[in-house]
């Protein structure tokens, strides 16, 4: 075999190779995932339950139905939603993984609430959670399920450089997104001054705080509780509203904790000593 012709054809090989690396299923070719698509048979339900507002109810093919997609698809008939056949693929695609369990509900834009609308409903005292920074929105799901779990009476995000409650986060909250009030603001900073003047202390949670969490006097105070993130923790701004800046005790071999983990502890503590003090009243 002459040089040029075996140089060819070891070019075209690889040329062949490229292309096969690169090519992708049809049944995903034009399909990108979607921000607001809930997957997963126990989140889907949830949010049908919940009457999540949604346009349709996707089904992969040949997936097998259990008694929880049953309901899903009954659900989803009485609230008039196109249920839809697909290919796994195209459901691979939507949804941005493939854990997705065969099914998947595409919801429409989340409706928040106002702030004035969580300060009026609150509960006395009161607790609300402010995140400040916090961008994943699987935390963002996680911090808004603890809260709902822990008796808060609402979540507040800034529009900008925080995670919004998209079809992640509403799976990581697992449908507790639907059953507390989450308001979005377009200044965190404005929302804490409005807190104060409701009466409500603005605790921001740090490593390197005032109060350490066993020692916690305000937990039978109406509390608006500030998340930074993990790695910048609170902006400077958020820092200087805040009436106190509370740390959780760990062993100094741990470097922080992330932002939910570190919010379902103040929850949790909050809800013990309030439920403590309601039992000695």
């Amino acid at each position: 075999m002459r040089p040029g012709k075996k140089r060819r054809e070891s070019e075209a090989a690889a040329t062949n190779r490229k292309r096969e690396q690169t090519r992708r299923p049809e049944s995903r070719r034009e399909t990108k995932p979607n921000s607001d698509a809930v997957a997963g048979r126990n989140p889907v339900l949830e949010a049908l339950r919940a009457k999540v507002p949604a346009k349709e109810l996707l089904i992969a093919e040949r997936t097998e139905i259990d008694e929880r997609m049953s309901e899903s698809m009954r659900l989803a008939k009485n609230q008039n939603l196109a249920i839809k056949e697909v290919p796994r693929g195209h459901l691979d695609g939507l949804t941005g993984t493939t854990t997705h369990q065969g099914i998947a509900l595409v919801i429409l834009p989340f409706a928040y609430a106002t702030f004035d609308a969580l300060l009026a409903k609150a509960k006395t005292p009161g607790l609300l959670i402010g995140l400040d920074g916090v961008t994943d929105p699987h935390n963002l799901g996680a911090i808004v399920r603890s809260a709902a779990a822990f008796g808060a009476d609402g979540v507040v995000i800034p529009e900008r450089r925080t995670a919004a409650m998209t079809g992640s986060a509403w799976k990581s909250s697992a449908g507790a997104a639907a059953r507390l009030p989450i308001s979005q603001v377009t200044n965190l900073v404005r929302s804490l001054e409005d807190a104060k003047k409701a009466g409500y202390f603005v605790v921001g949670l740090d490593a390197e705080g005032d109060e350490s969490l066993p020692k916690f006097s305000l937990t039978q105070e109406s509390v608006y509780l500030i998340v930074g993130s993990e790695g910048k923790g609170l902006s400077r701004l958020v820092r200087e509203k805040c009436d106190l800046i509370l740390s959780i005790p760990m062993h100094s071999s741990v470097e922080s904790l992330n932002a939910s983990v570190a919010s379902a502890i103040v929850l949790q503590h909050v809800a013990a000593a309030r439920a403590e003090a309601a039992q000695q009243a």
